[in-house]
């Protein structure tokens, strides 16, 4: 998964409009449309911006978009491991 697809993902699961969105991230819609899509890669200030809208620091909506072939080869067996027990934290403290 991408930033882009993971802020489409939590946006929707948080019922906000995507006007709504932009609007209090700064950018306008067509901007995070094209993020969403994947056509956009957005400054590390937006990014900003849209984690704290989403009441999430920065580096749990990196960790969210993360996958198995975002990691080092080397790296895998142990994110897989780990994986489901950080998306249950996440699950319980950020995204109730």
């Amino acid at each position: 998964m991408d930033i882009g697809q993971t802020i489409l993902r939590l946006r929707r699961e948080k019922g906000i409009k995507q006007k709504d969105l932009a609007v209090r991230a700064g950018i306008t819609p067509t901007y995070l449309s094209q993020i969403e899509k994947g056509v956009r890669i957005p400054r590390l200030d937006i990014l900003e911006k849209i984690s704290s809208e989403f009441n999430l620091p920065f580096s749990i909506l990196s960790f969210l978009s993360l996958d198995i072939n975002s990691i080092p080869d080397d790296k895998k067996v142990a994110y897989s491991q780990i994986k489901p027990l950080l998306d249950g934290f996440i699950e319980k403290i950020f995204l109730v």
